[in-house]
């Protein structure tokens, strides 16, 4: 209670003394005010606001105007290890918890300043540093850099901007003498190659070591021309674009080369369009690039071949559709060059068109029909679209039941030149009217008519001969083809072959003729003749027998024959009428010396040696005659050394034959065999060459060619 009545008293006199005095002091304490010391500031050294754990930072409590004074300072925070009265202190290894605001007051005297403004300091463990690569597109593309170009390596820290670092970079586990954040490699090789880290000294701090940037030099690679679209063949009015390619060069600053340099082609462009192409585009396409000191090789080079406007072609596999089938259509684009998966690749879509109109809005290359028309199609591709030509169109008709016949008026499948045949088409079935096609091989077409009448045929008729219906009221409606019949024309004019029995006549015996001809029963009639002998023309002409004109029998009967006679035959058919050749003339031969004409043979005997001279002598009440030989292998001939009525023979093998002689008006004399024998082989038989009269008396004798004739023995009757 006794302190408590002693601070009372103070306090009372105390206040007295102020307020008896209260202006006095008013006045003083105004011009303590002006007097007042300056507010201090706090500063850092180094200046960085941003200190690094481990570096030393100076902390500063600076008066204006109060140097030389003795200054008491107090500081905020008041750290442990900072004398409370300095006006700076040093943090020699800072660390995260020497981070905050500081700011300091000075005394002197019992005066002291105004606290200053805090100054922050922030203190953080040093940032990893980053290695970065110029150009850019090194980074981008996983560091990848051509020999030969400029790159440069950077040490980047996040926040250091300002500071004086000190840099140390490595390439792997190898040191590299370089201490600035940067350096460059100029011309980089294959062995500059490799994984690039930096680490950044402040003071006596280092940061960490970077992660590895690794950075990959490489040759460039050869480029490639490629074209779009990649069709190698185009054609006229087409765009085509032809671009270079440097494979894993993406990004970087290329200039382009070209050969051949067209003039519409910028020079340094690594692609150019062609718009409309023409012809003069196509040729060989080779490029390269440059950068900085770096040069490609050349590309391989690419053709593009450049055509004139293709026209699409249609194909069908039946341009009939059958009963209750289809039939598939084929468009192509230059199918030579192409099969169907070629000309695919090559872009092409297909339009089909019916009858002029759009068929369908297909665009593949094949498609099944199952009704008629006229079809075409096109191809097209490209952006805008490029368009082929049409194709030719292709007619496809529907197959309706009824199926046509071909026949032949005659039916004779094989004709000789000069013959009239009829070809018909026969279409059963309805009273629909009909128009006609026909389909042959042979040289000349047929008609589209019902029938084709060939009025003289020849070889070039000759073929298969098939033909269909089309329906007058719908076009596109068909038969089916009729099987196929075959006409054989030959150039050759047959010749019957004329058989004569019996060839040697016993007077007043029947004599049959016998005409054979090919295709006997092809509806052949027969004519039947008598050879009449003309001198004049070395010949004979032929008279028809009675009854002997277009018989339907291939044989004629002659009765009561008695002389030596030729007979020849022929065949016709057909309207009009067609003739074969006469046949050979063919013989019956009698031995009747009666007649009116008679053959003498000197030497009188039927065998011969051979370079015999023999005389036959032609007798009778003529002045023309001829003597005629039919040898054994069938040949007819007149004797070439006639004398008058005689002809005259120096014997040899070859003149062995059956001789007569014939009047020049017609007659025949009788008829002698006369055989002609090789010397070596013996004696020959003498003996007279006409028959003898039954009952007469006859001789005969042997003879050889060294002796004279001897005789046998004597014959009576």
């Amino acid at each position: 209670m006794g302190h408590s009545l002693l601070y009372m008293m103070g306090f009372f006199l105390l206040s007295t003394v102020i307020c008896g005095n209260a202006k006095d002091y008013s006045t003083d304490l105004q011009e303590d005010d002006d007097l007042s010391p300056p507010k201090p500031t706090v500063t850092l050294q180094p200046s960085w606001t941003q200190i690094y754990s481990g570096e030393t930072v100076t902390v500063r409590c600076e008066i204006q105007g109060g140097e030389g004074a003795q200054w008491t300072y107090e500081w905020r925070p008041a750290k442990l290890n900072t004398p409370p009265t300095s006006n700076e202190y040093r943090i020699n290894s800072t660390t995260e918890s020497d981070s905050g605001g500081y700011s300091c007051r000075g005394r002197r005297d019992s005066s002291w300043t105004k606290w200053s403004d805090i100054t922050s300091l922030k203190v953080t463990a040093p940032p990893k540093p980053t290695v970065t690569l110029q150009p850019s597109w090194t980074q981008i593309y996983s560091g990848v850099i051509y020999s030969g170009e400029t790159v440069t390596v950077r040490c980047e820290i996040q926040g250091g901007e300002g500071a004086q670092w000190t840099y140390e970079w490595r390439r792997g586990r190898v040191n590299i003498r370089q201490s600035s954040n940067e350096y460059r490699i100029i011309r980089v090789t294959e062995s500059d190659g490799g994984g690039y880290s930096c680490r950044g000294r402040r003071s006596s701090s280092w940061t960490k070591w970077s992660d590895i940037t690794t950075l990959r030099v490489t040759v460039p690679s050869k480029p490639t021309v490629t074209l779009q679209p990649s069709w190698t063949q185009i054609y006229s009015g087409e765009t085509v674009t032809v671009r270079c390619e440097i494979q894993g060069g993406e990004g970087a600053q290329w200039t382009y080369e070209w050969r051949p340099a067209k003039l519409n082609t910028p020079p340094t462009s690594s692609e150019f369009k062609i718009i409309t192409v023409t012809e003069s585009d196509g040729g060989g396409y080779i490029c390269r690039g440059t950068k900085t000191y770096l040069l490609t090789e050349w590309s391989d080079t690419i053709t593009l071949t450049v055509s004139s406007k293709p026209k699409a072609e249609l194909r069908a596999d039946n341009t009939a559709v059958p009963v209750g089938g289809s039939v598939t259509l084929t468009c192509s684009v230059n199918p030579s060059s192409s099969s169907s998966s070629s000309s695919s690749s090559s872009g092409w879509k297909y339009y089909w068109y019916r009858d002029g109109k759009s068929y369908e809005p297909v665009t593949n290359g094949q498609i099944s029909v199952s009704e008629g028309g006229l079809y075409s199609c096109r191809g097209g591709r490209g952006e805008p679209v490029y368009y082929t030509e049409d194709s030719d169109s292709v007619r496809i008709d529907t197959t309706v039941s009824n199926r046509p016949v071909v026949t032949l008026y005659p039916n004779w499948s094989e004709i000789y030149r000069g013959e009239t045949i009829t070809v018909r088409c026969e279409i059963h079935g309805g009273d629909t009217e009909w128009d006609y096609e026909w389909e042959t091989n042979s040289m000349i077409k047929a008609p589209n008519q019902t029938e084709y009448r060939i009025r003289s045929a020849s070889s070039s008729n000759s073929g298969n001969y098939r033909c269909k219906g089309r329906m007058k009221s719908s076009q596109h409606k068909t038969t089916e083809w009729s099987d196929s019949v075959t006409l054989t024309v030959s150039d050759n004019k047959p010749r019957p072959v004329l058989t004569v029995s019996p060839s040697w006549l016993s007077p007043g015996a029947s004599v049959t003729l016998n005409c054979q001809v090919e295709h006997p029963s092809a509806g052949w009639s027969f004519y039947w003749y008598k050879a009449v002998p003309d001198l004049s023309e070395k010949s004979s002409s032929y008279e028809l027998l009675p009854d002997g004109s277009g018989t339907a029998q291939d044989s004629y009967i002659i009765h009561g024959q008695t002389h030596t006679a030729g007979y020849v035959c022929r065949a016709g058919r057909g309207d009009p009428e067609y003739h074969t050749d006469h046949s050979q003339p063919e013989f019956v031969w009698s031995a009747d010396v009666h007649s009116a004409a008679s053959l003498t043979v000197s030497p009188d005997r039927v065998q011969h040696f051979t370079s015999d001279s023999v005389s036959l002598t032609c007798e009778g009440n003529f002045t023309e005659w001829r003597v005629r030989k039919f040898s054994e292998d069938g040949r007819l001939s007149d004797c070439r050394r006639m004398t008058g009525s005689t002809c005259n023979i120096n014997t040899s093998e070859s003149d062995t034959g059956v001789y007569w002689c014939e009047s020049g008006s017609g007659e025949f004399s009788s008829a002698v065999n006369i055989t002609v024998q090789n010397d070596g082989n013996g004696p020959i038989l003498v003996s007279p060459v006409h028959p003898v009269t039954e009952g007469a008396s006859v001789s005969l004798s042997c003879s050889l060619k060294t002796q004279k004739y001897f005789p046998m023995c004597f014959l009576s009757q």
